[in-house]
């Protein structure tokens, strides 16, 4: 490889890096938007008419700068799998990269590749780690009404969709003026030099058209998602109070006494003094040694909930023997009766069970997790006197497929009761904020999350924060949330048909470079074919 063809690569890689840090500004806390489409642009650049390696290569350096910043909250997690959860994660990105043709067809293909970079994220390993997400960066954009077509993988696709556009113009524009590179390797014919210079040929495509094609049909699509049902009209409406009992963040669950987070949930909750319906409280706060019926805790949310005239819903876990406990969620009703629970079906993996426990109790300290949670079977559902929920416990508000479950099985309004106590920042509650504003969207559902040191909030079914409180205080929020049964697109499509959607437009790219390849039209074979100088 000469020395243009290094310093060429090089630029490609600097430029893949830097647009997954640029795209890192626009996930929570940050949370510029416009960060996304912007990084993903560079990374396009850098992978047209790469060669596989290279494309590889940028893919991976890409998810370094998104993942080195957006998974350091997991150092308080589990500091040895920081390191090794960036390694995976990146990994995902770089098979992006190498799904990207390097010519005609990358229009189509690009964001279905990333696209399908982040689901990979969602499913593998351990059930998915879909924490700082392309997606999640434009919950508050006007790309997140792609949710209500096609979840998070929509959002994260017309992210890409216009990220791709822009790269396109840019080059089209940078080809027009016949700026250096611009005419490709193997092209630098005079005749052929002066072609591209003129606009009459080069890259990307036929110059404007095909980039600017992308980015009206990512606009339109933006346009119909926002303007699809979004859950009907209300059915009824919840005077709900969300209680937040407040505490210092930053602790394991091992290194606090349980019933202090219990007491101060029941000191905030007497502090509500208009009626409400609904009283929801965080992820395990009743954190219990032994058996729920019985415990003091379950006789006083019954005198709760009694006296209070409303149905009380919070999360309980027990232990199961030595080894296990169970994760759920009860409602408290009115007559002072308990229904039955939601049982967490997503967990948490090195913070509610550990993989290959018995193998790497060898190897590592295995006592801040010392039980394994018993997953749950059923749909993300609670039917209580006060209406049918919707329930994501904590950690499963990052998938689509729980909320979409309990929606489908009659949920009105969707509950989030979380514990991000144990994050010392306050990055994976702002995520988390904006996690559930894409599940509110992509359902049609209000959401009403809670936690017991923040972020709790209530969100409008079309992803609007309508209150939300500080980190680590003592605080009730108190509002009217509405009661929907419509559906939205996602709702009926679900997450399956989105990603055939992915699969089909993969194919297609692909397909259009192979047959560009086969007539040997420019961005096809020769591109890759043509230089010895390339990576």
């Amino acid at each position: 490889m000469g020395l243009r063809g290094r310093r060429r690569v090089s630029c490609a890689h600097l430029a893949a890096l830097a647009g997954g840090g640029i795209a890192f500004l626009s996930i929570p806390p940050i949370g510029i938007w416009p960060a996304g489409p912007a990084g993903l642009a560079l990374l396009a650049v850098a992978l047209y008419r790469a060669r596989a390696r290279r494309r590889i290569a940028c893919g991976f350096l890409f998810g370094f700068g998104l993942l080195i910043p957006g998974l350091v909250w997991m150092i308080d997690f589990t500091a040895p799998g920081y390191p090794i959860a960036v390694l995976i994660e990146s990994s995902f990105y770089a098979l992006a990269g190498l799904l990207t043709p390097p010519g005609r067809g990358r229009l189509l293909a690009f964001p279905a590749a990333v696209a399908a970079a982040e689901t990979l994220r969602d499913t593998w390993p351990f059930g998915g780690v879909p924490i700082t997400e392309l997606s999640q960066g434009q919950a508050a954009a006007p790309l997140a009404g792609l949710a209500r077509l096609g979840g998070s993988v929509l959002v994260t696709g017309g992210t890409a969709a216009i990220g791709a556009a822009l790269a396109g113009l840019a080059w089209a524009w940078w080809a027009r003026r016949g700026g250096p590179g611009a005419a490709g390797r193997g092209d630098a014919t005079p005749g052929r030099a002066a072609s591209i210079r003129s606009g009459m040929a080069g890259p990307p495509g036929r110059g404007l058209l095909a980039p600017a094609g992308l980015g009206l049909a990512a606009v339109v699509l933006t346009v119909v998602g926002a303007l699809a049902p979004n859950g009907g009209a209300p059915t009824g409406h919840l005077q709900v109070a969300d209680v937040q009992g407040g505490g210092p963040r930053g602790m394991r669950a091992i290194d606090r006494d349980p019933i202090l987070a219990f007491n101060a949930q029941v000191e905030e909750t007497a502090a509500v003094h208009r009626p409400v319906s609904l009283i929801v409280w965080p992820e395990n706060v009743l954190e219990l040694n032994g058996p729920l019926d019985g415990s003091p805790q379950d006789a006083t949310m019954r005198a709760i909930a009694s006296s209070r005239r409303a149905t009380v819903v919070a999360g309980v876990t027990v232990p199961v023997g030595a080894t296990h406990f169970l994760n759920e969620v009860f409602a408290w009703t009115p007559s002072g009766g308990r229904t039955r629970p939601y049982e967490k079906v997503h967990r948490v993996p090195f913070g509610e069970w550990i993989p290959f426990r018995s193998l790497l109790s060898h190897f590592a300290n295995l006592s801040v997790v010392p039980r394994d949670a018993i997953p749950g079977t059923g749909p993300g559902y609670l039917a209580t006197p006060a209406g049918n929920f919707a329930v994501c416990i904590s950690y499963e508000v990052f998938f689509d497929s729980r909320a979409l479950s309990g929606v489908r099985a009659g949920g009105r309004v969707l509950l989030v009761p979380t514990n991000a106590a144990s994050y010392s920042s306050g990055q994976v509650p702002s995520i988390e904020v904006a996690a559930a504003r894409l599940r509110a969207i992509g359902t049609g559902r209000d959401v009403v999350q809670s936690a017991p040191t923040g972020y709790s909030a209530i969100i409008d079914n079309r992803g609007r924060v309508k209150a939300r409180t500080s980190l680590g205080r003592a605080q009730v929020l108190t509002g009217l949330v509405s009661a929907r049964s419509g559906y939205t697109p996602f709702d009926v499509v679900g997450v399956f048909g989105i990603r055939l959607a992915l699969l089909l437009f993969l194919g297609l790219g692909w397909a259009w470079w192979g047959w560009n390849s086969s007539r040997g039209g420019v961005g096809g074979a020769e591109i890759t074919r043509s230089s010895s100088s390339g990576p």
